[in-house]
């Protein structure tokens, strides 16, 4: 079995909502995303792909749909005023949470056929969240 791993830095806000914690008001975050790509056998030149791949195919997805946006679920209140007055949005039909942005991130690299197996979005220095390989989600982070 081989594996290989592209992380993809961005910035990106959001908010949680029918929280009761610090993470109801927008907030913005250094996001990291750890993408896990696994194999039984190599290509012809001895990889799983080529990390140029897939920082291309996945990191060009990143950069254009959730770098410097605020991810909001589709029922936000404020996402009527935050398009009225231009701001970059990408939504969601579920709280965009680490766990559920992982998940889309996850998705997506399936989408594009590649044998992704894990992706780790770490939201702050100290919390991250995993899916689907790790059973139990790490959060240390907006608990309060």
């Amino acid at each position: 079995m081989f594996r290989v791993t592209r992380e993809i830095n961005f910035c990106y806000g959001h908010r949680l909502l029918e929280y009761n914690g610090k993470c109801r008001f927008l907030h913005g975050h250094n996001g990291k995303a750890l993408i896990t790509l696994q194999t039984n056998s190599l290509d012809s030149l001895g990889m799983v792909v080529d990390f140029t791949h897939i920082k291309n195919i996945v990191g060009n997805w990143i950069d254009e749909t959730l770098d410097h946006r605020m991810i909001l679920h589709q029922d936000d209140p404020m996402l009527p005023e935050m398009k009225k007055r231009g701001e970059p949005v990408f939504t969601m039909a579920v709280n965009p949470t680490a766990e559920n942005i992982a998940k889309l991130i996850f998705d997506r690299c399936r989408e594009y056929h590649l044998p992704v197996i894990e992706v780790t979005l770490w939201e702050t220095e100290s919390s991250y969240a995993t899916y689907p390989h790790h059973s139990v989600f790490v959060r240390l982070g907006c608990w309060r």
